[in-house]
């Protein structure tokens, strides 16, 4: 008889570490065992699960009687030792793993895991129909992980209704230069109790007032790309990405780029990055059969970065032409990892000379009172004492080596004041820090 198949899901998974030794039809197995193990279509009347045989003496000389059970008679003797035979309804058992917390956390971290690790499975796909096979594939697990977080979200809606923490859905319009306007839904979901690292649950005002500027001015933050950069697909990189708002921002406004531009959403907390994937997938689908222009939205990338121990693997090892984070200072020690951070992702320059480096815009939240009290101060004494590199450190291709020394610092700073009915109570206002290597001033 052959073996019944696994339905754990810490069993049947394949693991994210060899993903790329994983062919398509082991992902496409595991993800619809994941959905019918979940939602499934038509639960199985039984499933045949190996008989637990229980042998059970009835009468032993050797033992006293505990007093529960006398078999003093005589009628059972020479009987061989009855069994008992103990069958799990398949409902049954499937109803108990699919309450299995353990089980659906896990599943949940796999698949956000697989979603963020896709890409270069993807391209190592052999032949145009594989490929197109795992970008389906890709699009089965964000749907999966999207199905997840509804039902977590109308579970904690009910359980933190009392509370006023409650999971929403927010639909936020943004003014573009162009006298149109774009339309984000975001979802919402309360914050980890002591758990600073899971912010971005959370759309922040400062996040929706940068949305703002950028949307009314993208070409004054390189959306679209400057002149020197036309001839390449822009880069764009979202520190501390949380919800994907601005992500999703950008994709909106490079629907029509000349080049496909990449674009990755970054985060560190798992609950976070499952949030994250959700927006993004609710927010860049295709444009509207409305529209006119035929463009699908530029992909959004999610990924995971770890500040403090970044490690840049694809797509993280290129470097970047325009970098985001808004309201990301929520520790001391946050200010440096970033900037330890993005002194290896911003694009430098070709030469000492010219004006072809990155930039990295970060729009922080000023507090005066509460716990994150005067945080904000750390980006101007950290970027402002930023430490020396070289022009060619890190060589890209295409690019020359320079002896000039170079640092990051704010080239330009911006203060903006609070609008009324955005952000929280302990805000009193924001800055918009504009840095790049030092002495290179964009034209």
């Amino acid at each position: 008889m052959a073996a019944n198949p696994p339905y754990n899901p810490t069993i049947f998974l394949p693991s994210l570490s060899r993903l790329s030794s994983h062919s398509t039809q082991q992902v496409s197995e595991a993800l619809e065992k994941l959905r019918t193990l979940y939602w499934p279509p038509l639960l199985p009347a039984q499933i045949a699960l190996p008989k637990r045989t229980i042998p059970t003496k009835i009468h032993d000389n050797t033992a006293p009687d505990s007093g529960y059970a006398s078999a003093e008679d005589s009628d059972d003797e020479g009987e061989e030792p009855s069994t008992i035979t103990h069958v799990i309804n398949g409902s049954e058992f499937l109803e108990v793993l699919r309450a299995d917390t353990l089980e659906r956390e896990y599943a949940v971290r796999w698949t956000t895991g697989f979603i963020s690790r896709s890409d270069s499975w993807i391209e190592n796909a052999v032949g145009v129909n594989d490929k197109a096979a795992r970008a389906q594939l890709l699009d089965d697990s964000t749907k999966l992980l999207s199905a997840f977080i509804g039902d977590e979200l109308m579970e904690n809606e009910n359980d933190e209704r009392d509370e006023g923490e409650a999971t929403m859905v927010r639909s936020v319009s943004f003014p573009t230069s162009e006298d149109e306007e774009i339309e984000v839904q975001l979802h919402d979901a309360p914050m980890l109790e002591d758990d600073h690292t899971s912010v971005g649950l959370q759309s922040w005002g400062s996040c929706i007032r940068f949305g703002k500027r950028i949307c009314a001015n993208p070409t004054y933050f390189s959306l679209p790309p400057l002149p020197y950069m036309s001839d390449r697909p822009l880069r764009v990189l979202e520190l501390g990405a949380g919800t994907g708002l601005l992500s999703i921002l950008v994709a909106k406004l490079l629907r029509d780029a000349p080049h496909p531009p990449t674009i990755i959403a970054t985060d560190f907390h798992p609950d976070v990055l499952a949030n994250l994937i959700v927006n993004v997938s609710a927010n860049l689908s295709f444009l509207p059969s409305s529209s006119s222009s035929t463009h699908p939205y530029p992909q959004v990338q999610v990924h995971t970065l770890d500040w403090e121990h970044p490690t840049l693997s694809p797509p993280l090892d290129e470097a970047f032409d325009v970098i985001l984070a808004a309201d990301v200072i929520y520790h001391p020690d946050h200010a440096r990892w970033i900037r330890g951070c993005v002194e290896q992702l911003l694009r430098r320059p070709t030469s000492s000379s010219s004006r072809d480096g990155g930039v990295f815009w970060m729009f922080n939240a000023v507090r005066e009172v509460g716990r994150h009290e005067g945080l904000a101060e750390s980006v101007e004494r950290v970027f402002n004492g930023g430490t020396l590199s070289r022009i060619g450190d890190r060589e890209e291709s295409g690019e020359e080596s320079g002896s000039k020394a170079m640092r990051l610092r704010i080239l330009e700073m911006e203060e903006a004041e609070k609008e009324a009915g955005v952000g929280r109570v302990d805000e009193s206002g924001y800055k918009l820090f504009e840095i790049g290597w030092a002495g290179l001033k964009r034209t």
